[in-house]
């Protein structure tokens, strides 16, 4: 009979088996449950104290924790007896069609994580960066978004923004004011220095150090170009460089010195009459 073929303590030692196969799982299941948490905490704990930002904390946590959660899945099937090889074959195949698929948000992602450790700027600086010119107001894994001096708000990829020359307006405290203002050639040059100067003697935002600079910058076709190169704090950048050009058209009116447009000199040759034509 098949019964009397079957040892009696087939099943027995069979269930008693795939008992302590089960138990074993289980314990490597919640005893790396119980490390990854801790491991994941030590991380956040490192992280926070060096001074990263808690958004990136956050995601880098979570991803570190899911990481360390599929090892732990993965050793507690082999205590199952489940063959690992070709399952890890398989995440792995399917990690890099997920990679090839994201590559765009991958470098995005890169891309933020470096903005937020590096701080090439931050939340309130005035930027430019990625073709765009505004004032960050959140900077995120993927994207930073920006708002636009005519209060647009415009949502520039990390990629983008990370990929070329980032001019951050705020980072210092002062700013340099360039400005050119050009004079007619027959007017007094020692006039319009004289002027000049007086304007930025007079305004107080001016900073004495560095001392601003006025000097003949230029002789070119219609003028004579003075460059007016005065330091101020970098809030007082845009009002000075509006009140200055203000102050310089009427103080240069109420001297009588001209601001040329440019022009140009047409000579032509008045073609020859009849009676001055050579006989034939």
């Amino acid at each position: 009979m098949l019964e009397d073929l079957i040892p009696k303590d087939f099943s027995q030692e069979l269930l008693l088996e795939w008992a302590i196969s089960i138990g074993m799982a289980i314990l490597v299941f919640i005893i790396g449950r119980i490390v990854a948490n801790i491991v994941v905490k030590i991380a956040r704990h490192a992280m926070a104290k060096g001074g990263m930002d808690s958004l990136l904390i956050n995601f880098v946590g979570s991803i570190l924790k899911w990481v360390l959660m599929l090892f732990v899945i993965i050793a507690s099937l082999e205590q199952l007896g489940v063959d690992t090889t070709s399952l890890v074959a398989l995440l792995g195949a399917a990690g890099i069609a997920v990679g090839l698929a994201l590559k765009d948000s991958l470098q995005n992602f890169a891309s933020g994580v470096m903005l937020i450790v590096f701080r090439p700027f931050k939340e309130g600086d005035f930027i430019e960066a990625g073709g765009v010119m505004g004032v960050v107001e959140h900077i995120g894994i993927f994207t930073t978004n920006m708002k636009t001096p005519d209060n647009k708000e415009v949502i520039v990829p990390n990629g983008q923004v990370y990929s070329g020359a980032i001019t951050n307006f705020s980072a210092k405290a002062t700013r340099r004011v360039d400005m050119v203002f050009g004079i007619a050639y027959d007017a007094d040059i020692r006039q319009a220095k004289n002027i000049l100067v007086e304007i930025m003697q007079q305004d107080e935002r001016v900073l004495p150090e560095p001392a601003p600079v006025v000097a003949v910058s230029e002789l070119a076709d219609s003028s004579v170009n003075f460059v007016v190169r005065p330091w101020v704090k970098a809030a007082d950048f845009w009002g000075v460089m509006w009140d200055t050009t203000e102050k310089v058209k009427y103080a240069f009116d109420e001297a009588g010195i001209g601001i040329p447009f440019p022009q140009m000199e047409l000579h032509m040759n008045k073609p020859e009459s009849d009676d001055d034509a050579p006989e034939k």
